[in-house]
């Protein structure tokens, strides 16, 4: 799938065809330069899955929860900032991988080895005129 967003109007339609078009997805990798819009996509991605929370980069915390509709957890990660696989293994990343919620990491290549078997890769592309290309 590649999708080419022009505007920050453009986004909330992204997700919902991203989603639509990976049903059975739980975990999203996304991969993308310092600036490329992780973040924005995610908070556009929880938005269409129902969230209302306010959708902050976990850059600090490394990890976020966020709610949909039912009290239904979704976690959303950052691992810029991590240094080792012991780091992700003390706060338990193994049980979010494993368990049945949505879990979208931001700078996921710092973890590729631990990443489960069908998780959806998702590379955010900034392109000269400023547009970005969303493809999985």
């Amino acid at each position: 799938m590649k999708i080419v967003v022009r505007n920050l109007g453009e986004l909330p339609a992204a997700a919902t065809a991203l989603l639509g078009e990976h049903k059975g997805s739980r975990i999203f990798a996304l991969y993308g330069e310092m600036g490329a819009g992780k973040t924005t996509f995610v908070r556009e991605l929880c938005k269409s899955l129902g969230c209302t929370d306010i959708v902050l980069s976990p850059t600090f915390t490394l990890i976020n929860e966020y709610f949909r509709p039912g009290n239904e957890p979704m976690y959303h990660f950052d691992f810029y900032r991590i240094n080792t696989l012991i780091e992700v293994f003390d706060f338990g990343i193994e049980e979010y991988l494993t368990g049945e919620y949505y879990c979208f990491l931001e700078w996921p290549g710092k973890i590729e080895s631990i990443l489960p078997e069908g998780t959806l890769e998702v590379r955010i592309t900034v392109n000269p005129d400023g547009s970005r290309t969303i493809e999985t």
